[in-house]
């Protein structure tokens, strides 16, 4: 698993549920379904829009696929609480988001 300075995947076609368990523990990240729905979700995204949201358009598209109780800021930085557009795409096996640091 090659990884870039920022901690995500060189080759996005590496990517499966097992690199996406060793980077997620990478990221002191215990995954549950939750995160799973989260991650599958914006691997999805990205294979039907060609690009990644900004936090955002993350939260609006969460929201409109899985409703009010899942797609809001809350919510997510529970899941991800370094950053859910982020830490979501890196254990997905995505590029770095746009504007992440």
């Amino acid at each position: 698993m090659e990884l870039t300075d920022s901690g995500f995947l060189v080759i996005a076609s590496d990517w499966d549920e097992t690199i996406a368990l060793a980077l997620a523990e990478r990221s002191q990240i215990k995954l549950t379904e939750a995160h799973w729905e989260i991650i599958h979700f914006i691997r999805d995204y990205h294979c039907k829009y060609q690009h990644l949201p900004n936090a955002r358009m993350f939260v609006k598209a969460v929201q409109k696929q899985f409703g009010e109780e899942k797609g809001n800021s809350r919510y997510l930085h529970k899941l991800f609480p370094e950053g859910p557009v982020r830490y979501a795409c890196l254990i997905a096996g995505l590029p770095k988001p746009p504007g992440c640091l």
